[in-house]
C-alpha cells in the first residue's frame, strides 16, 4: 500500500523560514543511508537468481496439457436450461439463481476464430449474470480419433473493464496529485519490476525468504521515496525511519512465525507450490511476506512524520528538540489510530467470505485463532501494525534530531512563531507560559 497524506500545512509560513540542518546531523544521516544502500546493492548481487536455474524450475510446470489452448469468445445468447448430462435446472423453480446455463458464443481469437460453440456454465459462476456481448475465455481441447475439438468454460474476460478502471485511476491521480502522483505511479511500476525480476525468482530458487524480502523492501523504498518526494534531507529522514521500521517488522515476523509454529502453507496455492517446487522454506516465505505486506502503510506514516517535523520547525523555530518531538508525536498518534483501522478493515474486507464461513461454524474465538489460515493473517496484521507504530516515534526522533532551530528570513511573515508544547497534565498555566514565551521571542 504506497502513498501519503497531505504534508504541507502552510507553505507560505514555511517559506518564511530557512530550516537549516547541522553539518554533523546531515553527515550522520547520509552516511547511514549510504551504508544501507551499499548493503542493499550487495544483497541484490549476492541473492540475484541464476536464470538457468529459474528456467529449469519453470520447465517442469505446465499450466495446461500439450495442445490445449484458451481462445476468447463473445456470447451470442444465454439459455437458462442445460441438457440433463450437465445437471438440468428449471428456470421456473424458486431457486434464486439457476445452477446451470448454456452459453452460445462465437470464438474471436486463435485458429478457430469464427466457430460457433455451446458450453455449459455451472455452479456459483452463474451468479455473474453473463449476457449477450460479454467476453469469456474458453478451454479448447484437441479432438482425438477424428473427433472435433471440445470446448469448455475457463473464465470471464475482465481485461476491458479493469483496463478502463486502471485508466480512470491514472487520470484521477494525474489531475489531483499532478507530477508527484505520476512519479508515484512510476515508482509503483519500478517496484513491480523489482518484485517480478528479483524477489519472485530468488524465492523460487531457494534463497532465504527474510533476506530476499529485506533487500527487496530496501531497494523499493530507496526508489519510491526519492522519486515521489524528491532528493532532500526531509525525504532522507523518512527513508531512515522506514528502513528502521522494516528491520523491526522483520524481527517481529521471525518471532511470530516461530513461536506460533506457523507452517506458511495455509491455502491451496501453498499446497500447489509444494508439489511444483521442492525444498521451499515456507515459514521463511511467510516471514518475507509479512515484511513486504507492510511497506505501503509504513511509507505513509514515515513520510508524514518527517514532513510534520519540518513544518512544525518552520512554524515554531524556538521549540526545543524535545518540544518539537512531542508536538510531532501528537500528529503521529492521530495517524497511528487511523492507520490501524486501515490495516484491520483491509483484511476484514479481503477475507469476508472466510469470516462468514467461520461465523457459521460457531467455534470459540481461541479455536478460530488457532487455525492456520486465521493465525497466519493475524500474525501478518499484528507484525505489520507493530512495526509501523514503532516507526512513528523512530522517524520523529530522527527528524527532530536532524533539524536545528529555524532562522527567520528577512522580510518574511512568520505568522505565529511558537506552538505550545504538550504538557503531561495539560494545564492552562503551561499553555499561558508558552504563549508568554512566544510573545517574548516575537
Amino acid at each position: 500500500m504506497g502513498g501519503s497524506h497531505g504534508h504541507s500545512h502552510s507553505s507560505e509560513r514555511a517559506d518564511a523560514y530557512d530550516v537549516p540542518v547541522p553539518t554533523r546531523s546531515r553527515a550522520v544521516l547520509l552516511i547511514t543511508l549510504v551504508a544501507f544502500g551499499v548493503a542493499t546493492v550487495i544483497g541484490l548481487i549476492a541473492l540475484w537468481p541464476a536464470q538457468d536455474k529459474v528456467d529449469d524450475i519453470g520447465a517442469g510446470v505446465d499450466y495446461a496439457a500439450p495442445g490445449v489452448t484458451f481462445p476468447h469468445a463473445r456470447i451470442n445468447s444465454v439459455d437458462p436450461t442445460c441438457p440433463d448430462e450437465f445437471g438440468s435446472s428449471d428456470p421456473t423453480s424458486d431457486a434464486a439463481q439457476p445452477t446451470c446455463v448454456m452459453l452460445k458464443a462465437t470464438v474471436t481469437t486463435g485458429p478457430t476464430e469464427g466457430d460457433l460453440v455451446e458450453v455449459p456454465l455451472q455452479g456459483a459462476i452463474t451468479a455473474a449474470n453473463l449476457g449477450e456481448g460479454d467476453s469469456v475465455q474458453l478451454v479448447r481441447t484437441p479432438g482425438t480419433d477424428g473427433e472435433p475439438p471440445g470446448y469448455s468454460f475457463a473464465g470471464i474476460d475482465r481485461a476491458g473493464p479493469l483496463g478502463w478502471y486502471t485508466l480512470a485511476f491514472v487520470v484521477v491521480v494525474a489531475l489531483v496529485a499532478r507530477l508527484r502522483g505520476l512519479l508515484a505511479l512510476v515508482g509503483l511500476g519500478i517496484s513491480g519490476l523489482v518484485i517480478a525480476r528479483f524477489m519472485l525468482p530468488a524465492l523460487l530458487t531457494g534463497e532465504p525468504g527474510v533476506a530476499v524480502a529485506l533487500v527487496t523492501a530496501s531497494a523499493i523504498m530507496y526508489v519510491v521515496l526519492y522519486l515521489a518526494h524528491g532528493l532532500s534531507i526531509r525525504t532522507s529522514t523518512a527513508l531512515a525511519g522506514t528502513l528502521g521500521g522494516i528491520l523491526m517488522t522483520a524481527a517481529l515476523a521471525q518471532g511470530a512465525v516461530r513461536t506460533s509454529h506457523l507452517s506458511g502453507v495455509s491455502d491451496e496455492t501453498g499446497q500447489l507450490l509444494t508439489g511444483f517446487v521442492g525444498g521451499l522454506d515456507f515459514p521463511s516465505l511467510l516471514m518475507g511476506a509479512i515484511i513486504i505486506a507492510g511497506l505501503g502503510v509504513l511509507n505513509d506514516v514515515t513520510i508524514t512524520q518527517s514532513s510534520a517535523v519540518w513544518e512544525l520547525r518552520a512554524a515554531a523555530p524556538d521549540l526545543s528538540r524535545m518540544q518539537l518531538f512531542r508536538s510531532a508525536m501528537r500528529i503521529g498518534r492521530d495517524h497511528i489510530a487511523s492507520t490501524i483501522y486501515t490495516i484491520v478493515f483491509a483484511y476484514a474486507g479481503a477475507a469476508l467470505s472466510v469470516l462468514l464461513l467461520l461465523y457459521l461454524y460457531k467455534l470459540p474465538l481461541l479455536d478460530l485463532l488457532g487455525t492456520e489460515d486465521i493465525a497466519t493473517e493475524v500474525a501478518r496484521t499484528l507484525c505489520s501494525a507493530i512495526g509501523l507504530v514503532l516507526a512513528v516515534p523512530l522517524t520523529t526522533a530522527i527528524a527532530a534530531s536532524t533539524v536545528s532551530k529555524a532562522r527567520i528570513v528577512p522580510g518574511g511573515d512568520p505568522g505565529p512563531p511558537s506552538i505550545p508544547p504538550e504538557s503531561p497534565s495539560g494545564s492552562t498555566d503551561d499553555t499561558r507560559a508558552s504563549r508568554r514565551e512566544a510573545s517574548t521571542h516575537r
